[in-house]
C-alpha cells in the first residue's frame, strides 16, 4: 500500500486501504459541518441559560428569562374561564326565546355545543343527530315528547325509561309474541301503518290487508297513537303519519315493532351534565333541527 498518495483525479490524500482495485479518499469533513455544529452547541448552551431546562434534585434550572409554562397554561385557563363565565350567565339567566333571538349567544351555543353532543350524544344519535336504528332522528322535527325547549331540557334531565325516580316512560306493547293480536291481525296491522305514511299500499294488492288492520288499529293501537295515528307527547307515543321511524318504516320492521314490542332507553342527564351544559344542549340539538336541510 502506498503511504502519503495523492489522488491524480481529486487531489486528496488516500487512506491506503483499496478494495478490489478501488482506492479510499482520506475526504476531510466540509467546514459547514464544523460550523452548524458549533452554532449548535451554542445554541443549546444559551438556552439552557435562559430557559427551564435540568431537574435538580425536587426542583429544576428555572432559567435567566424566568419562563413557567405551567404558570402561563394556568393563567390561560383563568382567563378562559372568566371568559366563559361571561356568556355562560347569560346563557344561564336568558329565557329559550331570547337566546334564540340572539346570533351572539347561538353562535356561542353552537361552538360548545359540537364538543358537549359528540362526547354525550353522538355515540346513539350519531355525529350528525340524524339516528339510527333504534335512535331517533333529532334534526327531522318529529319528537316523541314534545319540540318545545322545556320539553327537550326535561328530557335530557330525567331521561327515557332511565333510573331517574321521574324519568319519561313508555313502551310498545308485544302484540304478537305476548298474544294479544294472531299473526294475521299483526299482519294487517302493519299493512295499514305502512299505508299511512305510503298511500301507494292502501291503492295496492295490500289493501284489504290494509283496510282489515284499520279495524284492529281502531281498537288496540288507538288509545296511545289517537284515532289518527298522530301520535302523543305526553306519552312518548310516536306519528305513525309522517316519514320518520325510529325503528325502521318498511313492512318487516313495523311487523317486527309490532309483533315485539319496542321499549326504547336514554339515560338521564341531569347527574351527569349541569343545567348549563343540559341547557346549551337543547339549544343546540334545536338549532341543528331548525338549520337542517
Amino acid at each position: 500500500m502506498a503511504v502519503e498518495e495523492r489522488d491524480p483525479h481529486s487531489g486528496y490524500l488516500t487512506t491506503g486501504h483499496e478494495w478490489n482495485g478501488i482506492k479510499e479518499l482520506n475526504t476531510p469533513v466540509p467546514r459547514v459541518v464544523f460550523v452548524f455544529l458549533a452554532l449548535t452547541f451554542a445554541f443549546s448552551l444559551v438556552y439552557w441559560l435562559l430557559m427551564p431546562s435540568f431537574p435538580v434534585g425536587t426542583t429544576y434550572l428555572k432559567g435567566l428569562l424566568g419562563v413557567d409554562q405551567r404558570t402561563a397554561v394556568t393563567e390561560e385557563l383563568r382567563r378562559a374561564s372568566a371568559s366563559r363565565a361571561a356568556w355562560a350567565r347569560r346563557i344561564e339567566t336568558a329565557d329559550y326565546a331570547t337566546i334564540r333571538a340572539d346570533p351572539n349567544l347561538m353562535g356561542l351555543v353552537r361552538e360548545t355545543g359540537r364538543p358537549l353532543f359528540g362526547d354525550n350524544c353522538a355515540v346513539c344519535h350519531g355525529t350528525d343527530a340524524k339516528g339510527g336504528p333504534g335512535f331517533p332522528n333529532l334534526t327531522s322535527g318529529s319528537w316523541l315528547w314534545g319540540g318545545k325547549p322545556e320539553d327537550v331540557a326535561r328530557t335530557l334531565q330525567v331521561g327515557i325509561n332511565a333510573a331517574h325516580p321521574d324519568t319519561r316512560a313508555s313502551q310498545m306493547l308485544a302484540f304478537g309474541r305476548d298474544g294479544m293480536l294472531s299473526r294475521e291481525d299483526v299482519d294487517a296491522v302493519a299493512a295499514y301503518v305502512q299505508s299511512l305514511s305510503d298511500r301507494s299500499v292502501s291503492s295496492g294488492p295490500d289493501a284489504a290487508s290494509a283496510a282489515a288492520g284499520a279495524k284492529v288499529f281502531a281498537s288496540k293501537c288507538v288509545a296511545c297513537h289517537g284515532p289518527a295515528a298522530k301520535g302523543s307527547t305526553s306519552i312518548g307515543a310516536p306519528d305513525l303519519t309522517d316519514a320518520f321511524w325510529i325503528y325502521g318504516g318498511d313492512r318487516s320492521s313495523i311487523r317486527a315493532s309490532i309483533w315485539g314490542g319496542r321499549q326504547g332507553h336514554m339515560p338521564s342527564w341531569e347527574a351527569r351534565l349541569t343545567d348549563l351544559d343540559r341547557k346549551i344542549l337543547t339549544l343546540y340539538v334545536l338549532d341543528l333541527g331548525a338549520r337542517a336541510p
